[in-house]
């Protein structure tokens, strides 16, 4: 790693700590009970899962009070940077992924995992290595795997049915061809219900990682390793022409979907768009909000993003938190998670067929083909702001109607984030030349 680099890393966990400190004068966090034990986490969908798991710890610690605070991704990661600190007292078991993780590991603001632990995830019976290695940090264990995030296409079948579609899409020509069938409009000419809602707006990295996805089909990554610890780009190629021509060719050509539409799972609930991409917890919030769909799953047609979310443990006297963190991975929690929440377990050797048996819908995240290819967020301290950054320049893209089906600008659109990911990662260090 470069000088600079260090350097850098050395000025963040100063400006970290700072920012900790100060909110934790400011917040009070410093005065929690050391017999609570609180639990962070960035999907509030979670909270029943961690609250039933405290249940399960009232035999062993009935005077333990468990809190769990679950609000919004990004305002947990702004949450997580102001508060961790290693002088509070009391414990807080932290839900992070593992890219997210790296930047307050190289910092040391989290501390290493007791050797139990790190016997139990290194346990190939447990974990497969990519859950293991995503939960460590230079081959140290820190957290405890427990979820992941793995996308699937799910799509209404009534309205398959009406478009005359008997069957979900299998290549991404077969996306746009499905869109264009499925889309709605009113007398005037506007869409009404979107044929494949896309992530065209919202918050920050979502919208690079969902067009990740959609380029993973055609064979490109934002980000590829190159050894030694470097990356390098790989979107400003005939991979990344065709996602983004795709995306533009959906908005500006067929007008399937617009930026203003309802989109996601809420509009998917609500009939609103007739198929999406997203990961297995819409299964379970379609069963709480929407349990009249009828809906289907499949896989997509060449792979799916894995996003691994480990249990990380801070504070004093930390026993419990990682005591907390390994009660989780329990088959009958888990099992518990995916059948109420929809999120898929990261642990090994557990039957969840009782769960599979009773939602067929689990079956395009389990029973995917062989050779499905799967791909992470690399685990690097700034890949947030890698994806922040593409994402901005993706959302000027999706309002360009210029740019639909113009070849050459699309390329010098994709070259020009190509490379601002390149400054980034020189100024890290991290990229290879």
């Amino acid at each position: 790693m470069k000088n600079a680099s260090v350097k850098n890393r050395i000025s963040t966990r100063a400006l970290l700590l700072n920012a900790v400190f100060g909110a934790a004068l400011l917040s009070g966090v410093s005065s929690a009970s050391a017999e609570t034990l609180t639990v962070w986490s960035g999907y509030p969908e979670m909270a029943p899962f961690y609250e039933h798991v405290a249940q399960g710890l009232k035999a062993a610690h009935p005077d333990l009070e468990v809190k769990v605070e679950a609000i919004a991704l990004r305002e947990h990661e702004k949450r997580v940077a102001l508060g961790l600190t290693g002088g509070q007292e009391g414990v807080t078991v932290i839900e992070l992924s593992g890219s997210t993780a790296t930047r307050y590991l190289e910092n040391d603001l989290l501390p290493e995992a007791p050797d139990d632990i790190a016997t139990f995830v290194k346990d190939p019976k447990n974990f497969d290595k990519f859950f293991s290695d995503t939960a460590s940090y230079d081959d140290t264990v820190y957290g405890v795997p427990l979820f992941r995030g793995q996308g699937a296409l799910f799509y209404n079948t009534d309205m398959f049915k009406v478009a005359g579609l008997t069957e979900p899409p299998k290549t991404m020509e077969d996306y746009s061809k499905y869109a264009e069938k499925l889309t709605q409009r009113d007398a005037s000419g506007r869409t009404t219900v979107s044929g494949w809602s896309l992530r065209l707006s919202g918050g920050g990295q979502g919208i690079a990682e969902k067009f990740w996805i959609n380029m993973h089909q055609f064979g490109g990554s934002i980000l590829v390793p190159a050894g030694d610890g470097k990356w390098k780009t790989n979107f400003a190629n005939e991979a990344g022409r065709k996602a983004l021509k795709q995306y533009l060719e959906n908005i500006f050509t067929l007008k399937t979907v617009t930026p203003e539409m309802p989109a996601d799972a809420d509009a998917f609930e609500r009939g609103q768009t007739a198929m999406f991409i997203r990961e297995s917890w819409v299964i379970g919030d379609i069963a709480k909000k929407a349990p009249d769909l009828k809906y289907a799953t499949a896989p997509l047609p060449k792979g799916s993003i894995a996003l691994p979310t480990n249990l990380y443990v801070a504070g004093d006297d930390a026993d419990i938190g990682w005591e907390f963190a390994k009660a989780t991975n329990s088959p009958e929690n888990l099992v518990w998670l995916l059948e109420n929440v929809g999120w898929l377990p990261n642990r090994s050797g557990v039957d969840y067929s009782s769960v599979t048996t009773k939602q067929p819908a689990f079956a395009a995240f389990v029973d995917y083909p062989q050779g499905y290819e799967f791909f992470t967020l690399p685990s690097i301290g700034p890949i947030e702001e890698i994806l922040t950054r593409v994402a901005a320049q993706l959302v000027v893209a999706f309002g360009d109607a210029s740019m639909a089906g113009d070849d050459a600008k699309i390329d010098a659109f994709l070259k020009k984030a190509s490379d601002e990911v390149d400054t980034i990662l020189d100024r890290e260090g991290l990229l290879a030349k």
